[in-house]
């Protein structure tokens, strides 16, 4: 394992503090956007393969999950965040989203992209900020609804072998909406990465 792909004790804190904050202004941009609590997980980063991934996904459902994913890039960093919904969750995330035209493929889907314009630009808007850089983002894409979630996450085209992951947990009070985010920094825009956080640390 390279240096790049090894995190330190000291990295694994600065990641943790800047996800931190960043998924509390997310929070509470969703809070006051559904007028709902937003309940949220400790921010877990770690350097991981694919295959560990849908190991390290937390508290999902892993027989029936919609998966929506979105590329992001700026500052030499590049990137991909994926959004993995339990399907039980798609009526209630409806109602909070007033969304008013009957549940189907089509409109589930609207739904996965709706959601994931809200909650991956407001977290790496925070992340950016904190680092100094200002992220550009690609179209949202289904990786997969209402299946398996290892064929969800293998239906994208792997091309590392492993790479940073930051995964965050989003819960809806009193609703059955649940997420997991999962940001995937490229193994190449590590150096990079690493040396934002060198600065922020000295």
């Amino acid at each position: 394992m390279t240096q790049t792909t090894s995190l330190s004790e000291d990295q694994r804190d600065c990641l943790q503090e800047i996800s931190n904050v960043a998924m509390g202004q997310a929070g509470d941009h969703l809070a006051r956007l559904l007028d709902s609590f937003v309940i949220l997980s400790v921010p877990h980063v770690a350097i991981l393969t694919p295959a560990e991934i849908a190991m390290a996904v937390q508290a999902i459902d892993e027989d029936s999950v919609s998966g929506i994913c979105q590329g992001f890039i700026g500052g030499g960093i590049a990137g991909e965040a994926m959004l993995l919904f339990n399907d039980t969750s798609f009526v209630d995330l409806a109602q909070l989203m007033k969304f008013e035209e009957e549940l189907n493929t089509l409109t589930e889907r609207e739904l996965l992209i709706d959601s994931t314009n809200i909650l991956v630009g407001a977290l790496l808007r925070g992340i950016a900020e904190q680092l100094d850089i200002e992220f550009s983002f690609g179209p949202p894409a289904i990786m997969g609804q209402h299946q398996q979630l290892d064929k969800v996450l293998m239906s994208k085209n792997v091309r590392w072998d492993r790479t940073l992951v930051i995964e965050v947990n989003y819960k809806i009070e009193g609703k059955n909406v649940q997420c997991d985010l999962l940001l995937v920094i490229t193994e190449s825009s590590l150096p990079t990465l690493f040396g934002k956080i060198a600065c922020l640390l000295d």
